[in-house]
């Protein structure tokens, strides 16, 4: 049955095909699937600044710059999160998933401080593949030399949150959660 359906409804191996396609191998036979979201709301990041540090002008440069791309990169079903600094990439994140993205992004920016910007897709399917982040994720951010971590609010999974924001804060690192509209006019207006 899984060849079956491999050669049938899998015209290519990414995210979205491979998930979708064992989904549907699964309706056939009554089942559905739900979003986790649906029975733990509370798991999605909320609006504004996470974290006492909050980005600079130049960081908010990045965020913007960041988000486009990331944006983008989820459209082409590559990846959620691309690392930039001084408005070039670093390192976009792909099969390997965030953290070796993020430690890639560290050692071709050896003088740190860099951005990371983490997003769902365009037309996100929230039932799987929903940008995730948690204490692993600020160790590798701190570890690569990353400062900043920029995630969209209310379409992603904080894991751990009173602990990731302890860490972070304790790290000195910043964590915003912002959305389309409010990056297309500036910083100023992201309420905490």
């Amino acid at each position: 049955r899984t060849l079956n359906m491999w050669l049938r409804h899998v015209a290519n191996k990414k995210d979205d095909t491979l998930l979708l396609a064992v989904i549907r191998e699964f309706e056939k036979d009554g089942l559905t699937f739900e979003s986790a979201l649906t029975f733990c709301p509370e798991l999605l990041v909320k609006h504004g600044f996470l974290t006492k540090r909050r980005p600079s002008d130049a960081q908010w440069a990045d965020i913007r710059f960041g988000w486009e791309l990331a944006k983008e990169m989820g459209r082409l079903d590559v990846g959620q999160s691309v690392m930039v600094h001084d408005c070039a990439v670093l390192a976009v994140e792909a099969i390997e998933g965030t953290d070796r993205a993020i430690r890639r992004a560290g050692e071709l920016c050896r003088r740190g401080g860099f951005t990371v910007v983490k997003v769902a897709k365009p037309h996100q399917d929230m039932r799987f593949d929903v940008p995730t982040i948690g204490v692993q994720t600020i160790h590798t951010i701190h570890e690569a030399g990353g400062r900043v971590l920029a995630v969209e609010a209310n379409k992603t999974i904080l894991l751990d949150h009173q602990e990731v924001i302890e860490l972070a804060d304790r790290l000195g690192l910043t964590i915003v959660a912002v959305n389309a509209e409010e990056l297309a006019g500036t910083a100023n207006e992201i309420a905490a």
